[in-house]
């Protein structure tokens, strides 16, 4: 049975895999950091929701609920959102490493990460270099069983945000999708939210990216 840490429980596809994790079978404990608390699951629910309500900026180093077997972390803007570049680079790089230093400190040995299709640290777009950046420096924590899944664009689920130009031409791509290559066809947030749990709670040991086609 796995303990799981979740990170992004209140977005698109952070929500789905809280869903998904609370009936899995596999799972006995979610711990799941939120800004804000979250609603009280299912009574009739087997699976212990451990809601932390935190400040992401100042993370408690010695918290015990860092005690898990698995991370799965869905954190994530944009920069439109974000408000700057720097502040970009905090949400979607900086926590979600500092979350793996620290619960790989603890003693878990997966992550699960929701990348982007195309990140590439080496990359002059911002967002696809940062979401490299963050796959490369979450490798460098140690963990013996680390997967990055590489979605393109997202559709379905319930959005905390305002829809943006994103959004929107992921939807309008829906159209089009018999004639895109396969890797750039907008993925349902449920097929990424199954792909992240699985793959944390799996925890196949060694380093593995799954592309947005394979979802």
């Amino acid at each position: 049975m796995t303990s799981l840490l979740l990170t992004g429980a209140t977005g698109a596809v952070g929500a789905r895999a809280l869903t998904l994790a609370l009936a899995d079978p596999r799972v006995e404990r979610v711990v799941a950091l939120t800004r804000r608390p979250l609603a009280d699951p299912d009574p009739e629910t087997r699976v212990v929701l451990d809601n932390r309500v935190v400040d992401f900026q100042a993370l408690p180093e010695d918290a015990d609920w860092w005690q898990v077997d698995a991370v799965a972390c869905a954190l994530g803007t944009t920069r439109k959102l974000a408000g700057s570049p720097d502040a970009f680079r905090r949400i979607d790089h900086d926590l979600p490493v500092r979350v793996g230093e620290l619960a790989r400190a603890a003693g878990a040995t997966s992550y699960a990460l929701v990348s982007s299709v195309g990140a590439d640290a080496g990359s002059r777009n911002l967002y696809l270099r940062v979401k490299g950046e963050t796959e490369r420096d979450l490798r460098a924590c140690g963990f013996p069983s680390f997967t990055a899944v590489r979605p393109s664009g997202l559709y379905g689920g319930t959005r905390t945000r305002q829809e943006n130009l994103g959004d929107r031409l992921a939807g309008a791509s829906r159209v089009l999708s018999p004639v895109l290559p396969a890797r750039y066809r907008p993925v349902h947030v449920d097929l990424v939210a199954r792909a992240l749990l699985d793959a944390a709670i799996s925890a196949v040991p060694g380093e593995h990216v799954l592309e947005s086609e394979t979802l």
